[in-house]
């Protein structure tokens, strides 16, 4: 994702709307609506620093979890002719398709 801020391993979307002259976004990646603006980039950081750690506080202090949970697996939509590939792929490497996959996700995330 571009336009994005992190912070305490949180990222925050980044938007800018022309009508209002104002910098805005959302916390990505946990379960409550948690959003900050500023007017400048500094008041914008300084506001999602701030929302990240009013969002831990409360999630501390409501017992609730402060990321969303991750349950390890997911549904990957793709082109028939990829999945087929990616089917052949793995049978000749004599491993599943779900193996190929993790490893391709893994690769991917090591070379950002």
């Amino acid at each position: 994702m571009k336009d994005t801020l992190i912070y305490e391993g949180f990222i925050g979307s980044v938007h800018y709307s022309a009508a209002d002259r104002v910098f805005f976004g959302k916390v990505e990646g946990i379960n409550d609506l948690v959003t900050f603006e500023g007017t400048t980039v500094d008041e914008l950081e300084k506001a999602f620093k701030n929302m990240i750690t009013l969002h831990i506080e409360d999630c501390r202090r409501e017992g609730r979890p402060v990321e969303k949970s991750h349950k390890g697996s997911f549904n990957v939509r793709v082109s028939p002719d990829l999945h087929k590939q990616a089917a052949q792929k793995a049978t000749a490497s004599g491993i599943s398709l779900n193996q190929l996959v993790k490893r391709a996700l893994k690769r991917e995330i090591e070379n950002s």
